[in-house]
This record gives structure tokens, C-alpha cells and sequence, in this order.
């Protein structure tokens, strides 16, 4: 039987940002936490899906055509090969999901 991961009790020990800690996996995808704040670069991934989930704080997901804003709960799905930039004006934690392999950009 596989250990149960208090993903929430665990935010407290991440400190720097936008390095994504891998929690796990699922169907050859990684489950990686990370806190962020402050404006991450404008990229894209060509062979995979990046879905982010906000597990703490907000933030806004920018869009070259447009933006959302995600608060506490919110999930989305930025589709392959669409470019876009997380912009948190106050530390967020979020909970990404990821292709095994995806390289961070940052």
C-alpha cells in the first residue's frame, strides 16, 4: 500500500520559488508542489498538457490573447504549445501537473 501525502501540512516547508517539488505520479505524469510569486517567464511546451491546481493564495495566468485569474481551489489547463506566464503578486502554492519529463522552464 502506497504512503498518504499531506500535501497542505508540507507548503510550510517550501521557501524558494518556482522550483516544483515532485509528490508523486500518476499514469506517467508528475504531481510536483511549488510556491510561487513574482512573474515566471513566457514559455510553452510543445508535447504536453501543464495543468496547475491552487492549493494556497492566487494567481493570474497570462495568456499572449488574454488572462484568468485563480484563486484558492481553481484548476486549469493550459493546452501543448500554447504560450503563457503565472504572475503571483503575493506567494501562492500550487499543485502542477505534468508529463514526466517536462522540463521547468524557469
Amino acid at each position: 500500500m502506497n504512503p498518504i501525502i499531506s500535501i497542505l501540512q508540507g507548503l510550510g516547508k517550501i521557501e524558494d520559488t518556482w522550483r516544483p517539488h515532485i509528490v508523486g505520479t500518476v499514469n506517467n505524469h508528475a504531481l510536483k508542489v511549488a510556491r510561487i510569486e513574482g512573474e515566471f517567464v513566457w514559455h510553452h511546451h510543445d508535447e504536453s498538457d501543464e495543468g496547475f491546481y491552487v492549493l494556497k493564495g492566487e494567481f493570474t495566468m497570462q495568456y499572449r490573447e488574454g488572462e484568468q485569474h485563480l484563486a484558492e481551489g481553481d484548476f486549469v489547463c493550459v493546452p501543448k504549445g500554447v504560450e503563457h506566464r503565472p504572475v503571483a503578486d503575493q506567494p501562492c502554492w500550487i499543485l502542477l501537473f505534468e508529463k514526466q519529463g517536462t522540463i521547468n522552464t524557469g
